[in-house]
């Protein structure tokens, strides 16, 4: 007997490709997020700030529903996406990546801000005074040295969008193959009876991707602030 059916691996793959595709987006927008709230002085920072760290207390399903209004097929955005590009959000994957994207996006953010805070502004100073351009003080200098933040970061996004369940099915809904992440998958099992083992196997499965995630996150920061000496 297979550890899981052909219906749970689709679910599965699903959720590692959404949270993939959301580590990879959420990386640029996190690093220039942090940059600016972290080094940046300007009208308004405290509101961008809030904006950027609402998801964490909005409920996920609040989230979905602006998406479905905004980025829906007939949505102000979304509309306009469709008409001139030919690109949907709703009821696809993409819109599971972006439901996951602003979820995580506070989670990145931190992680990488409080890193930035704690590099050394002296050590930018000494490049810019050699010569260095700005740019090549940040890729060289400033982003090296943020290293662990980036990587925390990384493994949170991942594990939250490996569980994220309300913004996802309130936007893209619970469509098998599609949509259906592993926490849709276990609803549809907890809605269906006599199928609570292949709940608890998904749950199971979940619960160990993402303590993995944390492990090898904490395994790597270590690593990485040995070799840069800030540990």
């Amino acid at each position: 007997m297979p550890l899981l059916s052909e219906y749970e691996w689709v679910a599965l793959q699903l959720s590692l490709k959404v949270a993939i595709y959301t580590v990879l987006w959420l990386l640029p927008l996190g690093i220039f997020f942090a940059w600016l709230l972290a080094r940046k002085q300007f009208w308004g920072k405290s509101i961008l700030d809030s904006l950027v760290h609402l998801p964490l207390v909005l409920p996920p399903v609040v989230v979905g529903y602006l998406l479905l209004i905004t980025m829906g097929k007939q949505g102000s955005i979304g509309q306009w996406l469709d008409n001139m590009f030919g690109l949907r959000f709703s009821f696809s994957w993409r819109g599971a990546v972006l439901a996951c994207v602003i979820i995580a996006l506070p989670l990145m953010v931190r992680a990488i801000r409080l890193s930035l805070e704690s590099v050394d502004p002296k050590l930018e100073q000494a490049a810019r005074t050699l010569g260095a351009s700005p740019l090549k003080v940040f890729l060289t200098i400033t982003l090296p040295l943020t290293l662990p933040g980036l990587i925390t970061g990384a493994m949170l996004s991942f594990a939250r969008s490996l569980g994220e369940f309300g913004a996802t099915i309130s936007f893209v809904s619970n469509i098998p193959g599609e949509t259906q992440t592993l926490p849709l998958a276990m609803y549809n099992f907890l809605e269906t009876p006599g199928a609570e083992m292949e709940a608890m196997r998904l749950c199971i499965i979940s619960i160990a991707i993402a303590l993995a995630s944390l492990f090898i996150s904490e395994v790597i920061s270590r690593r990485v602030k040995r070799r840069l000496g800030t540990q």
